[in-house]
């Protein structure tokens, strides 16, 4: 069965989504734990404020009352502070639902707190105004201290629960977090191995070797893009069309792959360049016609090692080869003729009586306008040949090589 590659690419997008959905949940659980930390150290925070009230030095009055006016202030802020924390608490309060028990230790909080701050208010400032007895001192001692006990027992109680509900969020999370986990690590290797199915495919239609006759399509677009592309007349398959020495393109074989390949790309630069084997012509045969034909051949072997998909070559007479480029620059394919150019002059052959030679190539290269035919655009390059040619052979010349000259 063929798979649908738009199929594929619309659950690809579903699944992208529900990664964005997962990173930016566990973004909010990851703060929600935060707030369990945040609350305990607020509760922390209350008992070293506890702490410090009851430890006040009274024989410096007026620090005495300033230092408990902030304090006690700050208390009651604190208990608010951890209020307003838990309204953000969605976990606790919606799947683990013990808002009820939370806001009855918060209202405690609350009483313990006011009871504390009021004891401690008879302790310090009434004693300041009444001057009162030792006796009556005690009592408030005693009073203060009662109220500095009981609140601080409600607060490790309290410290103790958030430290179970934290630890409960933990394990929530953690179980979210691992299911999740499996889920997109099993949709990632199935999604990783449907795409490698599809590069494999489009490898197939982009391949111009015919080895993979056999190859079994994955996909079902590219699978009626086969059956159109094997409904046409495959050129290399036509004798009429192939250069029997070579097995690539001839003349007529130009004209037709050029034709299919010319609305490929549509966005690139089509360049043609026409190179031609320097000292290597019917009229002056160095070699023999078996060397011949083996340089002939390794030339056209290493032309063909540079085609691309888009790219069209052929050889259009005894030494010329011509070469049809697409490509995104008019430097790119100036670049990669160049290319072509050095790695066929590494060619080497073993002469008989002579040891061994290289081959060098000159070549004219134009940049092909869209109003300009094949013909004429194949003329305007054997022109720059010939300047080539004329000028030190083994190069690649340019349409402003010939301009250049000119001035």
């Amino acid at each position: 069965m063929k798979h649908s590659i738009n199929k594929i690419f619309t659950n690809l997008g579903i699944y992208l989504l529900f990664v964005l959905l997962f990173a930016t949940l566990a973004l909010l659980l990851v703060a929600e734990q935060n707030l369990s930390v945040k609350k305990i150290d607020n509760l922390n925070n209350q008992k070293k404020i506890v702490s410090t009230l009851i430890k006040l030095q009274k024989e410096d009055l007026e620090l005495a009352l300033i230092q408990f006016n902030g304090k006690s202030t700050q208390l009651i802020f604190e208990t608010e502070k951890l209020r307003n924390l838990y309204e953000y608490d969605f976990t606790q309060q919606y799947i683990f639902n013990n808002s009820d028990e939370y806001n009855a230790d918060l209202t405690k909080l609350t009483l313990l707190t006011k009871l504390f701050n009021s004891s401690a208010d008879e302790y310090y400032i009434e004693y300041t105004q009444e001057r009162e007895s030792i006796k009556a001192e005690a009592i408030n001692k005693k009073n203060l201290l009662d109220a500095y006990y009981t609140i601080n027992e409600h607060i490790d109680t309290m410290m103790i629960k958030d430290i179970g509900y934290a630890n409960e969020k933990f394990y929530f999370i953690e179980k979210i977090v691992i299911f999740f986990f499996l889920v997109i690590l099993i949709s990632s290797l199935w999604f990783r191995n449907r795409l490698s199915h599809i590069y494999k495919d489009i490898l197939f239609l982009y391949s111009v070797e015919k080895g993979k006759k056999n190859y079994d399509i994955f996909s079902e677009e590219v699978d009626a893009i086969s059956l159109r592309m094997k409904r046409k007349t495959v050129i290399t398959d036509n004798p009429a069309m192939i250069d029997q020495v070579t097995g690539i393109n001839n003349n007529k074989g130009l004209v037709s792959s050029y034709s299919e390949k010319k609305g490929m790309k549509d966005s690139n630069f089509t360049s043609i360049t026409v190179i031609e084997i320097d000292d290597f012509s019917k009229s002056n045969r160095a070699f023999s016609q078996e060397l011949t034909q083996a340089i002939l051949k390794k030339v056209a072997f290493t032309i063909s090692l540079h085609e691309q998909a888009t790219d069209v070559i052929a050889r259009t007479d005894y030494n010329q080869f011509t070469i049809v480029l697409s490509r995104a620059s008019k430097e790119q394919s100036y670049k990669d003729i160049e290319i072509l150019r050095q790695s066929i002059n590494e060619l080497k052959f073993n002469v008989p009586n002579k040891g061994t030679t290289n081959i060098t190539v000159s070549g004219g290269f134009i940049v092909k306008p869209n109003n300009t035919h094949l013909e004429e655009a194949l003329r305007n390059a054997k022109e720059i040949l010939k300047f080539a040619q004329k000028n030190g052979k083994n190069r690649i010349a340019q349409t402003r090589d010939v301009a250049q000259s000119e001035l």
